[in-house]
């Protein structure tokens, strides 16, 4: 909520309560009230525009003026009847306003959980911090400053495991306030997901149910987070994969370091195609900073955790637009990496998918509203870039690849976002547990194949046109 606005619905609240509950209120504090409310309302007008969620604030202005009115132009007796039945209708309305938001904030704002993972295992995370001695920190000031990147790991928990269950998100209130500046959004909307937990253990021991379990990198989008993708992460942890998670410093929400620094997100020119292609370079270079050492901790983990536990005969990575982006161009330029994701990322990078397709294995998985964008954009020249950037798209299906086009499905609803803020899925009209599932599904089973050598069960057997999904091979 804006300044005005709050002042205004705070005095408004206030001066409400006066005329409800005092038994004398004089005639010149009613004037003075609403002379002061009408003034303030008038400011927030003139410097912050109004808006309809306010009307109701706007109309309390009202209530001073009929106590003033009443007491005007009726005798005493009439005028102490009509305000009995005034502030009797007061009452009611304001024990229904109450009723009504005491039942709606739950809903709107819910406290939501996770679905429980259907693998064997449990759950484990454990948080890193690690800096690139080798790279410049290009969004600062200051040339000493290296590239420092915060990376969580979930792997698959012994079944004895027991601790404390990790949080969402640890730092709640910088997370809150980076959302509300992105999202340009009250930052009340996002303060409930510092109380959801998640089914992972911190420092859990790891399972000896396999000797060693293939690892997978995941890439947030602009602006997103290590964590955005949970629903997905836990699922595929508990299939038996150790997830490793990137937060790309000062494009992600907010990166909170280990000695309690934060580096916010730093607002790119997310409309140049040019610019987002050679922003990709520096992504490819922190996820392949980030493998390197992850490679050092299946060699010799100082906490013992890791060493000799992580395939890295089989890695592979997945992200979700720009971070689909960087999964797509690490394919195509690390060696380690044998099958990659793109959820939904334009194909950024200063590499395009040649003819005949990658020759690795790749799942494409876009939003059918994504798709669609570039018809509906009112800016000519924002549509034709667009429509340059779709036509990457030719080869991905080739060389036997896979593309599924989710129907009813936008951009974030690919990440955790709808799960706590649902009036946003219900604008989107994504039913998001349902599109989640579908998303695991598909993702487990191509990680199965290509990482675990196991027989294809729902990307061969569903090629071509489906209620939720069109899936096309090339």
């Amino acid at each position: 909520m804006r300044y005005f606005e709050l002042l205004s619905t705070i005095f408004n609240i206030l001066l409400l309560g006066w005329v409800i509950f005092a038994r004398n209120t004089p005639q010149r504090g009613l004037l003075i009230g609403s002379g002061i409310s009408i003034i303030l309302e008038l400011v927030h007008g003139l410097a912050e525009g109004m808006r309809w969620q306010m009307i109701p604030i706007y109309a309390m202005t009202l209530v001073p003026i009929v106590m003033f009115t009443l007491r005007r132009f009726f005798k005493p007796k009439e005028v102490k009847k009509k305000a009995s039945q005034i502030r009797a209708v007061l009452i009611a309305s304001l024990a229904v306003f109450y009723s009504v938001i005491a039942v709606a904030l739950p809903i709107v704002l819910p406290v939501f959980t996770f679905e429980n993972p259907t693998g064997p295992y449990k759950i484990g995370t454990v948080t890193y911090d690690w800096k690139d001695d080798q790279r410049e920190e290009t969004f600062t000031a200051d040339p000493g400053d290296k590239r420092e990147l915060m990376v969580q790991i979930w792997y698959p928990a012994d079944s004895q495991s027991k601790g404390k269950v990790a949080p969402y998100i640890s730092d709640a209130d910088v997370f809150a306030d980076g959302y509300s500046k992105i999202l340009n959004m009250p930052k009340l909307l996002f303060t409930t997901f510092g109380h959801v937990k998640t089914h992972a253990i911190e420092n859990a021991e790891i399972s000896k149910q396999e000797p060693t379990y293939p690892v997978l990198l995941f890439s947030h989008g602009f602006s997103g987070h290590k964590n955005q993708n949970t629903f997905q992460i836990e699922q595929l942890v508990s299939q038996g994969y150790i997830v490793v998670g990137i937060d790309h410093t000062y494009s992600s929400t907010a990166s909170v370091f280990a000695d309690g620094r934060v580096a916010h997100y730093v607002p790119q020119d997310t409309n140049s195609g040019d610019y987002l292609d050679q922003a990709n370079d520096g992504w490819v270079e922190d996820a392949k900073f980030v493998l390197d050492q992850v490679e050092k901790l299946a060699q010799n983990d100082p906490e013992h955790r890791f060493t000799g536990r992580i395939d890295m005969q089989n890695v592979g990575i997945f992200g979700h637009s720009f971070g689909g982006a960087t999964s797509t161009q690490m394919l195509m330029t690390d060696s380690r990496i044998k099958a990659a994701i793109n959820m939904d990322g334009v194909l950024y990078g200063k590499l395009r998918i040649p003819a005949g397709g990658l020759k690795k294995p790749f799942l494409m998985m876009s939003a059918d509203d994504s798709l669609n964008s570039v018809h509906n954009m009112p800016d000519k020249e924002m549509a034709k870039m667009m429509e340059g950037l779709f036509a990457r798209y030719e080869q991905v299906a080739e060389g036997g690849n896979y593309w599924m086009k989710i129907n009813e499905m936008n951009h974030m609803g690919f990440t955790d976002l709808y799960l706590f803020l649902p009036v946003y899925e219900r604008m989107a009209g994504v039913d998001v547990r349902k599109v989640h599932r579908l998303i695991n599904d598909y993702s487990l089973d191509f990680f199965n194949h290509y990482l675990k050598h196991r027989p294809l069960k729902l990307l061969e057997q569903n090629i071509g046109d489906h209620p939720g999904f069109t899936l096309q091979k090339g």
